[in-house]
């Protein structure tokens, strides 16, 4: 059993202020003195790039499907306690309190995470349109799930100190502690685009704006009150997930004695802001060194480069740049040419291919991309249908697509990467001739955690060049 006084942040539907609050509490508290822990439930990787800005230590995400329940607790401990230590953990959540998967019952929603969590839910109410008829709301949310258990509100965008009070002395009479009030303010605003906020590593007022909004937490929440919130949680009975461990698990032990570890190149930078913490740990784990790149504006792969990890980001937004670094694309070209390993998620898959929109690109797949009008949004459960660089022929792992791009082949097409439910998506291909598959590109995100298996390979891959 393990202590961690920890809450989750959620709100009655989207758009009411999770992350502003959610952020904003955990640059308060750390402001305060406070080490925090940030996490965020479902596949979201902007929110946890705030997150990390706000604490200080990587952001990390809780999501059901990319990794299963058993592993909320594992993987919220591990958080807490890498790279040191944390205090408290504030967990934020998505959408409205109790959605999830369509037709799921509220399976993988907010309110699944703090149930499995056992963790008190803080809820911002979006009040500028209502006064006491919030009580009213948020009274619903306490009874419709008993398991559910909601600690006190943040009311968000509040008129006047008049209207604050109406709605706080309504929620007064149903027994839920009002833990601050905030007044709308644009200047802590994160802007957005097509796939939602900007990521933080992309603006460069970011720092600047969270610390105006730490400010404004510290001044109007009651910074103790939610401390008393989250030490209210108890006890978890759990131990933290390990790579180590996820690697033994899986059948592959973690190399800890194999000698010199290549290096694996791994996408960074304001075009390549998409990956999960575990990614590089299990890399790690496994024998190898990641280190980060940025295909903008690097001019070479880091040395002694023998496998490459492109996530997801926005190539999209970045083409010119990424086109104009020629260099660098013909060192990667090479590289994959040369059966060097390689995986690319959604936004790799389209730095590899010839064009994004008329812009070139590396030109490792015969496909280009455009942009489309249609937003890809959803969890899948992908199948290997045959042997690649991350999984053996019928193997299933889950994993989601987001994105507003389209990618057509323009030549004779090499394998599919995965079946996502039955629909091929992406490239598995061998270009160096090495009798084995080297590349794997597709639009699908997977989360490591939850098939360690798939670090495991590409590590081996990479380890045997």
């Amino acid at each position: 059993m393990t202590p961690l006084p920890r809450l989750v942040v959620a709100a009655p539907t989207s758009g009411s202020g999770k992350t502003t609050v959610a952020t904003g509490l955990m640059a308060a508290l750390r402001a305060a003195g406070y080490e925090v822990s940030g996490h965020k439930a479902g596949p979201d990787y902007i929110d946890p790039g705030y997150h990390a800005l706000a604490t200080g230590r990587p952001g990390r995400n809780l999501d059901v499907h990319l990794h299963g329940e058993d592993l909320l607790a594992p993987l919220l401990l591990h958080g807490a306690n890498a790279p040191r230590p944390a205090d408290i953990a504030v967990v934020e959540g998505m959408m409205g309190l109790y959605d999830g998967r369509i037709g799921g019952r509220g399976f993988a929603s907010t309110a699944h995470v703090a149930t499995v969590l056992d963790a008190p839910v803080v809820l911002v109410v979006d009040v500028s349109r209502t006064s006491r008829s919030a009580a009213a709301v948020v009274a619903g949310m306490a009874v419709f799930d008993r398991r559910v258990r909601i600690a006190g509100a943040v009311l968000n965008r509040a008129g006047s100190d008049r209207h604050a009070a109406e709605v706080a002395s309504a929620l007064e009479e149903i027994d839920v502690p009002v833990l601050g009030v905030l007044r709308h303010d644009e200047r802590i605003a994160a802007p957005s685009r097509h796939l939602g906020l900007v990521p933080a590593q992309e603006r460069g007022e970011s720092a600047a704006a969270l610390d105006r909004l730490a400010e404004r937490i510290s001044a109007q929440v009651d910074l103790s009150a939610v401390v008393d919130v989250a030490r209210s949680a108890p006890v978890l009975r759990a131990a933290a997930w390990s790579p180590e461990a996820a690697l033994a698990a899986a059948g592959r032990p973690p190399a800890s004695d194999r000698g010199e570890e290549p290096v694996v190149a791994v996408a960074g930078g304001r075009a390549f802001t998409f990956r999960y913490a575990e990614t590089e740990e299990l890399l790690r784990a496994a024998g190898c060194r990641p280190v980060v790149f940025d295909p903008t504006a690097d001019s070479a792969l880091p040395e002694g480069t023998a496998g490459i990890y492109l996530g997801g980001g926005f190539p999209e937004v970045y083409a010119a740049e990424l086109s104009g670094n020629t260099a660098l694309r013909t060192a990667l070209l090479d590289a994959v040419r040369g059966g060097v390993p390689t995986v690319a998620e959604c936004a790799g898959l389209l730095y590899l291919c010839r064009e994004v929109d008329g812009a070139p690109m590396v030109g490792a797949l015969d496909a280009v991309a455009h942009m489309t009008p249609k937003l890809a949004l959803a969890y899948h459960s992908a199948l290997a249908p045959e042997e690649t660089l991350l999984a053996g022929a019928g193997a299933r792992v889950s994993g989601h697509e987001f994105h507003r791009t389209a990618v057509t082949p323009t030549g004779e097409r090499s394998g599919p990467a995965w079946l996502l439910d039955g629909r091929p998506d992406g490239f598995s291909a061998d270009p160096a001739g090495t009798g084995h598959p080297t590349l794997h590109a597709s639009y699908l995100h997977t989360h490591w955690a939850g098939c360690p298996q798939a670090a495991a390979r590409f590590a081996e891959a990479v380890r045997s060049r």
